[in-house]
């Protein structure tokens, strides 16, 4: 399968990802980041989390936009915002609340793939799709 063709069915992966992370994070924050291999949250990391829902929530309009779109500056716009989050989850991964086995190095890992769709998403970009 071509690089053009697994970026953006990967994007089109990041759509519900999105969708799903943000929905959780605003209606069911606990359970959300149970499943994440956090324990159980204070009332304000509960809602420090619940906070950040919005946030995803436009992650997942930004991947629906250049899906449809596939026009280069969507593609840009995507990079740059998968951009700001190549350090969140790693920062996040310092919590002593996640105690699950796994749960940093999955953390660490998301910094990593959110590396690889900045770069992937620019690729996009420059070629003009």
């Amino acid at each position: 399968m071509p690089l053009d063709r697994k970026l953006r069915k990967l994007n089109r992966n990041m759509i519900l990802f999105d969708l799903a992370l943000g929905t959780g994070a605003l209606l069911a924050p606990s359970q959300t980041l149970r499943v994440l291999g956090h324990d159980e949250p204070s009332d304000d990391a509960r809602e420090l989390f619940r906070r950040s829902g919005p946030v995803w929530l436009t992650f997942a309009a930004a991947h629906l936009v250049a899906y449809r779109r596939n026009r280069a500056k969507d593609w840009w716009a995507l990079s740059w915002l998968r951009g700001t989050e190549l350090a969140t989850d790693i920062l996040w991964s310092r919590s002593a609340a996640f105690s699950r086995p796994g749960a940093r190095a999955g953390l660490w890992c998301a910094g990593l793939g959110n590396l690889g769709m900045t770069l992937g998403f620019g690729y996009l970009a420059r070629r003009g799709s």
